[in-house]
């Protein structure tokens, strides 16, 4: 995006600050990550006056904890524990009203939230808590729906509710700004089908006709039934090729919030993946192997609880573990009704099978020695 690179972190103690000589303009380009838009808020009080109070405050506190988690690495999560109690109040330089609705007793709004970037700074370097700032190049992301079965899908430009919940997404504060572009009629089936195969020479074709650096696809299909969604993003972003699938479950037939859910979630595997390429380039490459202050590193082998809600989701994620490269020796232990023991062996013990975890959109944390996978960020 830059020709300066604009990251803050902190690594095994060291922050990583702004340069006095840079560009005023490339500090408030790294600023908008400080701003959580488009943000709702709800609540219900004895009059109006004090429901909007209430939205406010509840709003500013849970959308500094969404901050928080844009800004750090998925594998320091277990760290902002202990910042629940951090009064927002304290570093909110502004709040910007979108829409809003009330009543007597009731007050809706969907509001941007602006926190000071040097406060968030200064309190996540005082705990010692890694973060990035940098903003990925802007990427293209193309919404298309999968319709057919197995084996003969047929891939179709989105419309309805696939094409609108990405619109309806911060877009622009993210790490990851993403232009929502529909599909091209010179894009055929057999390039989006390459790209789902993992196949990075179709990215000269996309790049060319979106005229952008970095196209991703990404695929909503909805199963027979209505009963289940599965999400695949296909393409090439900052962090390089990307080959990711998830599946929903549709809760009461409700398809639109489910693709909302996806899209939230799948925002998040795109900043996830940010982060990680960020902090590897940072350590130069030795990301995962000893300097991740407080993690159990080297070693190669890896012990962890599996954390699941279904027996489909513990199916999903040790296919995934067993189809990760590079992982090896898998050993199941106790499968209870939520949680399995599992070890394996990875180059880089924990902490690197925490950053490929993150690329696939999950989740590992842990410390001493302690690992919890889990589904989602």
């Amino acid at each position: 995006m830059t020709a300066l690179p604009r990251i803050s972190l902190v690594i095994a103690g060291a922050l990583w600050v702004l340069a006095p000589g840079m560009p005023q303009q490339a500090a408030a380009a790294a600023s908008k990550v400080f701003t959580v838009a488009n943000y709702p808020v709800e609540a219900t009080a004895k009059d109006a006056v004090a429901a909007k109070e209430k939205a406010l405050a509840d709003g500013q506190q849970a959308a500094l904890g969404a901050l928080l988690k844009r800004l750090v690495p998925v594998t320091a999560y277990n760290r902002l524990d202990h910042l629940k109690a951090v009064q927002a109040a304290n570093y909110i330089d502004g709040v910007a009203v979108r829409s809003e609705q009330n009543s007597s007793t009731r007050y809706i709004a969907s509001l941007d939230f602006s926190f000071q970037a040097d406060a968030i700074r200064d309190l996540l370097s005082r705990e010692g808590v890694p973060f990035v700032e940098d903003q990925a190049p802007r990427m293209v992301l193309v919404p298309v729906t999968a319709e057919g079965k197995e084996g003969s899908l047929h891939y179709r430009a989105a419309s309805g509710s696939w094409a609108q919940v990405w619109k309806g997404l911060d877009l622009e504060n993210t790490l990851t700004p993403v232009k929502v572009e529909s599909l091209l009629p010179v894009i055929h089936e057999d390039t989006i089908v390459a790209a789902l195969n993992g196949d990075d020479s179709v990215e000269r074709v996309l790049t060319g006709e979106y005229k952008a650096d970095y196209v991703l696809f990404a695929i909503a299909e909805v199963q027979e039934g209505g009963k289940e969604l599965n999400v695949t993003l296909a393409g090439i972003d900052a962090a390089g090729l990307v080959s990711w699938r998830r599946a929903y479950k549709v809760a009461d037939g409700d398809v639109g919030y489910t693709m909302e859910l996806a899209a939230v979630i799948t925002q998040g595997v795109l900043e996830g993946r940010w982060k990680v390429a960020k902090l590897e380039e940072a350590q130069g490459g030795n990301f995962g192997h000893g300097t991740g202050g407080g993690f159990a590193g080297g070693g190669g082998e890896v012990h962890m609880s599996v954390a699941f809600t279904s027996p489909d989701e513990w199916n999903d994620l040790r296919g995934r573990i067993l189809d990760l490269p590079g992982v090896d020796d898998v050993r199941i232990g106790v499968v209870s009704a939520r949680t399995a023991d599992v070890s394996v062996r990875y180059p880089g013990g924990g902490e690197a099978l925490s950053a490929a975890f993150s690329r696939q959109g999950l989740t590992l944390t842990g410390e001493g020695g302690y690992w919890t996978l889990r589904s989602g960020y």
